[in-house]
This record gives structure tokens, sequence and C-alpha cells, in this order.
């Protein structure tokens, strides 16, 4: 669920004016943010498999360390232990680490059954990528929700803090909505490697947020 990750990471910013929109990002995206690093270690495993749902042409076929719902868990706590510890605040550090969770969650929606409960374990998933209209529609709702809710919170310092965010919110919205009509990648090489080029939205979102300014007033939590 690529905007629907964003978007979870764009609201954040509404609850609690104080998480670095940096920081957001990376947490919604973490599971993903790994897993390209495992497929090219060779310790997951991923299959061009074009109709494999509607949505997407990936079969992932192993993904235990990085997508599993108990290392999911466990990646939620290491975050929020780091967060706490970086931040100064229970409060930033448990909405990060629900950040990281909230990325299983939003996966088990859209994916069919092939999200492990733990490593060897049964496999889940609600499958909306095998409808592309529920997937438009419910993706697509959320992904509008997110982004009105952090251009509402947030008012730009600069013209790059306009242009930024809208080439943002731009790029991923059409990366996502052609998906399912985009040719399947080459190899699962290709897929990993390609998938690297998530690492450069946490520092995109802290290039957005350094030319912007919050509207809402931050409530002081320890």
């Amino acid at each position: 669920m690529l905007v629907g990750h964003l978007a979870v990471a764009l609201g954040t910013k509404t609850a609690e004016p104080r998480v670095p929109l940096g920081a957001a990002v990376a947490a919604a995206f973490g599971l993903d943010l790994l897993w390209p690093i495992l497929l090219l270690l060779g310790v997951e495993t991923v299959r061009v498999h074009p109709g494999d749902t509607a949505f997407t042409n990936l079969a992932f076929d192993s993904y235990p360390w990085s997508h599993s719902l108990l290392f999911a868990t466990v990646w939620s706590g290491l975050a929020m232990f780091v967060s706490r510890r970086l931040y100064g605040s229970w409060r930033i550090g448990a909405i990060l680490g629900g950040l990281v969770l909230s990325h299983w969650v939003l996966d088990f929606i859209t994916h069919r059954p092939d999200l492990p409960l733990w490593p060897a374990g049964p496999a889940v998933g609600a499958g909306l990528w095998n409808s592309i209209a529920g997937t438009l529609l419910v993706e697509g709702t959320l992904f509008g929700a997110g982004v009105w809710l952090y251009y509402r919170s947030s008012t730009a310092r600069d013209q790059t803090g306009r242009l930024a965010l809208a080439a943002l919110v731009a790029i991923i919205g059409i990366v996502w909505v052609t998906q399912p009509w985009s040719p399947p990648p080459p190899s699962a090489a290709a897929v990993a490697w390609g998938a690297l080029i998530l690492w450069l939205l946490p520092p995109w979102a802290r290039w957005i947020e350094a030319h912007r300014r919050s509207t809402n007033v931050p409530v002081h939590h320890a």
C-alpha cells in the first residue's frame, strides 16, 4: 500500500506536530526499507508473476523477517525504544513505533494471503489488491485524507515548501495509480534494486518539513 503508508505518515503530523516528518515517513515505510536489503542478501525472496493479483505483478514468496506480524512487532518495539531515546518522549516513541506496525496492518488489507504471522507460520491477507476498483477507492481515499490532513496542519514557508510537497504527492500518486497497467519488472533483482529508491522518501520528507511550518499548537508530553 504505497500511498497508504505515506498517508498515515502525513496524517501523524496532525496528531503530534513534534514528530519529525522524515522520521514518520521512515517508520511508516520501515518494513519496505528493510525488505530490498534482505532480498539482495538472499534472505527473502520475491518473484515476478504477472497477474498475481489484479493490482500487482509480484508474488511475495518469502519475507518473514521484514513482513511477518511477529517481526513487524519486533521492529515496532525497536523503533519505539530508539525514538524514545532520540527524541526524549515516550509519546513520540509510541507514535513512531505504531507507524512501523501500521505498515503490516495496511499490507494485510491489500495483500492476498502471503503475510506470515511468524516465520514458517500461517499466511494471511484480506486481498484488496484482487480488485482494482476497490484498491483505487480504499487506498485513494486514505491517501487523499492523509494529504489533506497534512496540508491543513502546515503551511509553506516558501516556494520550495509548496513545490517539494506537491512533487512528492504527484510522483507517489502516479506510480501508484498506474501500477496495474505498468509492464512487469524484468527480474526479481530489478525489483530489489528498484525498491531501494524508497530510501529517498525520508530525506525528501525532511526537506519538505524544513520549508513548511506547523499550524498546530503542540501538546507537550513526556
